[in-house]
C-alpha cells in the first residue's frame, strides 16, 4: 500500500524520521558535483549521499579507501550548492575517524563548516561509539552504516553479503540499538539479509536506508552512476538500472567527433 507523499521545502533529519513513522519510504543516491546534484534534487530525491564512493566513481581508485578528507569536503560543497530541498550526508573517508575521537570531531567540524553539508556517516558500531559520541556531543547529526563497510574491504576480504551467520547477525542487531541510543537518525545497511534487515528496521525508531538489503527496511540509497548505467561491470543483484547513459553518452561523442572530422560541425547556423 502507498503512503501520501508529503511536501518538504527542506528535508531535514526530523523530515526522515517523520517519514518512517508515517510509512513513507525515503529515497536516497549519491551524487559528487553541482550539476547532478541539482538535477536529483530538482527530480525530488530525499537525501543525496556525498559517499565515499567518489574514490571508485570519479577518480577511478579499486577501492574508497585512497580519498582524503579535503577531496570530500571538495565534492561536498559542490554538492551543496546544487541542492535545494534534499538532505545532503557526508561520508568521513578512512583514517578520518577511526583511531581518535578527537581527530573524528575535527574532521567533522572541517565538513559542516567548509562544504556546508547537513550531517556526516561513519561506517562501523561499538567499536567506533567514541567517536560518535564526540561528534553528536559537538551537535552534528550522525548517520551510522552498518553491513558490509567498504572502508574494511582488506578486512573483509570480498564484497559478499554481511551477517549471514548468527554472531555477526547478533553483533549487528545490538549496534543498531547502541547507534540509536546513542543520537544517530538513521543507519544504512548495506548488502545484508533481507529478513535481518527488516528485523533491524522493525527494532529502532530512526529510519534504516537499505543497498542490498531488500524491501522491507524504510528507504534505499544507490550510486547515481550505477542507476543511471553509466558504470561498467557492475552487476550486483541490488542494482536496478533506469538509464543506459554509458551507451547514449558513447554515441553522442562518436557522432560529434565524426561530424568535426568531416566539417559538418558547426555548420554556418552555428557559426558568427
Amino acid at each position: 500500500m502507498s503512503v501520501a507523499k508529503k511536501e518538504y521545502k527542506r528535508v531535514t533529519t526530523k523530515s526522515l524520521i517523520d517519514m518512517k513513522s508515517r510509512g513513507e519510504k525515503i529515497s536516497m543516491l549519491t551524487a559528487y558535483d553541482y550539476t547532478f546534484s541539482k538535477l536529483i534534487d530538482g527530480a525530488g530525491i530525499d537525501v543525496i549521499l556525498v559517499g565515499d564512493s567518489a574514490s571508485n566513481v570519479m577518480a577511478g581508485h579499486e577501492t574508497t579507501l585512497p580519498i582524503t578528507l579535503d577531496q570530500m569536503i571538495y565534492h561536498a560543497s559542490s554538492v551543496v550548492r546544487g541542492a535545494n530541498r534534499a538532505l545532503v550526508v557526508v561520508d568521513l573517508p578512512f583514517g578520518s575517524y577511526q583511531s581518535d575521537p578527537k581527530e573524528a570531531l575535527r574532521s567533522a567540524i572541517r565538513i559542516m563548516k567548509e562544504s556546508g553539508g547537513h550531517a556526516v556517516k561513519l561506517e562501523g558500531g561499538k567499536e567506533i561509539k567514541e567517536s560518535i559520541k564526540r561528534i553528536l556531543n559537538a551537535g552534528i547529526p550522525v548517520m551510522g552504516h552498518l553491513g558490509l563497510t567498504p572502508q574494511s574491504i582488506y578486512k573483509f576480504g570480498s564484497y559478499t553479503v554481511r551477517a549471514k551467520e548468527d554472531a555477526e547477525a547478533e553483533k549487528l542487531k545490538q549496534d543498531a540499538l547502541l547507534l540509536q541510543k546513542m543520537g544517530c537518525f538513521a543507519i544504512v545497511l548495506e548488502k545484508v539479509p533481507a529478513k535481518l534487515a527488516e528485523e533491524v528496521a522493525k527494532s529502532v525508531s530512526i529510519p534504516v536506508i537499505g543497498i542490498g538489503a531488500g524491501s522491507h527496511v524504510d528507504g534505499q540509497v544507490l550510486v547515481l552512476h550505477d542507476v543511471l548505467g553509466m558504470t561498467q561491470g557492475f552487476h550486483p543483484r541490488f542494482l536496478r538500472r533506469y538509464a543506459n547513459l554509458y551507451e547514449d553518452i558513447n554515441s553522442a561523442v562518436s557522432r560529434y567527433v565524426e561530424d568535426v572530422k568531416n566539417i559538418n560541425f558547426p555548420n554556418e547556423e552555428e557559426s558568427y
